[in-house]
Order: structure tokens, then C-alpha cells, then sequence
């Protein structure tokens, strides 16, 4: 038996889909060219070693080429389901890989940057794409437990189709979790 038993969690935490990753590598969602460079060299202009990568919700590795982009999450969100969410759709920057990744790591557990103390914050959405709460969130020590009731008191409303969860601090988007 392993020391550390691995646990899965209970919702799934969804990255930036491979069709929109497509579309990010030639045009951001604020209509941008993407410009790659590569981690932690020279051209790194906001030290983003270390920094969430969407594509494949783990952290920016130094060498890496890597490219800082405009997402809108609940507007591609909106574009699959027919939502219409209006004033609700933002757009913010993610760290994505320049080429292709591969996604997650199969064998990945637990959710993605989940550091103990960390603040974020999950919104929710109804089938409309409209906020209907939110909460402010501290990572706890058992980051997976935690997770796992913050998305059960979310999804417990009855109208929420889908949550973001994001950055306290920034307001950056992280990973989507969707109605199981």
C-alpha cells in the first residue's frame, strides 16, 4: 500500500478544450495573434514559471514554450450550449502550452492548483450563462475534500449548470467544473 493513498476526486475539472486550443494558437478571443516565447528566458516578460497552464491544468515547467492568452471561458461555454450570456461573458488571460500538449495527464489526481491557503473563488452559472452566486473560497489543508464540498454546496443549487473557478486575487480563470 502506498504511503499517501492517491484519491480521486469527485467532480471533474474540466481544461481549456482541445477545439478552442486550436483557435488560441493562431487568434486569442480578443482577436490577438498568439505569441509564444519560452519560460523563464529573457522574452518571459511576467515570470510565469510556475503559473497555471490551462490546456493541461498543471504548472509552467522552465524551457517550456509557452504563450500568455485572452480566454472566454463562458463564452465558448455558450457557443456549444446555446447560452446566451450577455453582460456575463469576460474575457482573461491564460498561460497555454504554443503547441500541442495532449491535455491533462491521464493518471493525474485531485484538483489542479490546489495549494493549501490559496484563495479562489467559484462562480456559478445557470443554463442561461448568467452568475447566479459565488463564493469565496480558501484552500484547505486537505485540498481535495475541500474542493469536493465547495462544488457540492454549488452544485446543490438547483439551477447551476456549470462553475469557473478562479483566482481570488487576479481573477483568473483556472478550470471549469460542469453539472455531473
Amino acid at each position: 500500500m502506498p504511503a499517501h493513498p492517491v484519491r480521486m476526486t469527485t467532480y471533474t475539472p474540466l481544461p481549456i478544450p482541445e477545439a478552442a486550443l486550436k483557435e488560441l494558437r493562431v487568434s486569442d478571443d480578443s482577436g490577438r495573434a498568439m505569441e509564444p516565447f519560452t519560460a523563464g528566458s529573457a522574452s518571459d516578460r511576467v515570470s510565469s514559471v510556475g503559473s497555471p497552464l490551462r490546456c493541461c491544468l498543471r504548472p509552467v515547467e522552465e524551457g517550456e514554450r509557452i504563450a500568455l492568452v485572452s480566454y472566454a471561458p463562458l463564452r465558448r461555454w455558450a457557443e456549444e450550449t446555446w447560452a446566451r450570456p450577455g453582460a456575463y461573458d469576460e474575457c482573461g488571460p491564460v498561460f497555454i502550452h504554443a503547441e500541442d500538449c495532449g491535455g491533462p495527464d491521464a493518471g493525474r489526481t485531485g484538483y489542479p492548483f490546489a495549494r493549501p491557503g490559496a484563495l479562489r473563488t467559484l462562480r456559478r452559472y445557470n443554463a442561461d450563462g448568467h452568475i447566479v452566486g459565488g463564493r469565496a473560497f480558501e484552500i484547505p489543508e486537505d485540498t481535495d475534500a475541500g474542493f469536493d464540498a465547495a462544488l457540492a454546496e454549488a452544485f446543490a443549487q438547483p439551477d447551476v449548470v456549470l462553475v469557473h473557478v478562479r483566482a481570488l486575487e487576479y481573477g483568473c480563470f483556472h478550470f471549469e467544473v460542469r453539472r455531473p
